[in-house]
């Protein structure tokens, strides 16, 4: 199974005391290997008075990298303030995770990536290419650019290894 990225539906208004929480449940229950990172997706903005201020772009919504086992599942939905996962019709259903173009625009917007370079890639890694001409193909990670966000990916084109770069944004871990 693989880490993806789930919409949780919480009160409006308690995004951050739910954040807390889940990070705080996941620790103290050993479940860090199952629950990465929980996200209150929100922007700096400019009140009319100038100052600069953060704003919820999805109020009562907050967002969760986790790999779907049974027992995360579970805590990520007992979590007080947590009122379900957007995507499960309920029943005991398990939610649809998001897209990687969808965590992308969210995440692009607040600044931050979908694919943390130095966690979540190495050399020879397999990878998914999910945009641009090379999409939907295959190969293995030959170098890491961390700073520019930009990696160099071994595609098979026409038989021949083909050294190709592409940013973080363009793939995902296969």
């Amino acid at each position: 199974m693989q880490k993806e990225w789930y919409v949780v539906n919480t009160y409006s208004g308690h995004e951050n005391k739910v954040k807390e929480k889940l990070e705080m449940r996941a620790s103290t229950m050993g479940l860090e290997d199952y629950i990465f990172r929980v996200i209150v997706p929100s922007q700096k903005i400019v009140d009319e008075k100038g100052k600069e201020r953060e704003q919820k772009m999805f109020p009562g919504y907050i967002l969760v990298e986790m790999i779907m086992t049974d027992e995360a599942w579970f805590v990520v939905r007992n979590t007080p303030g947590v009122t379900g996962f957007i995507g499960s019709s309920g029943k005991g259903a398990k939610p649809f995770p998001l897209t990687p173009k969808e965590v992308d625009d969210i995440l692009d917007t607040m600044g931050i990536s979908r694919i943390q370079i130095d966690n979540d890639l190495n050399i020879d890694d397999q990878v998914k290419v999910i945009n641009g001409p090379f999409a939907n193909m295959y190969g293995k990670i030959r170098s890491i650019d961390d700073e520019n966000a930009k990696l160099e990916v071994a595609l098979d084109l026409f038989g021949q290894e083909t050294l190709v770069e592409l940013g973080v944004k363009e793939i995902e871990k296969a």
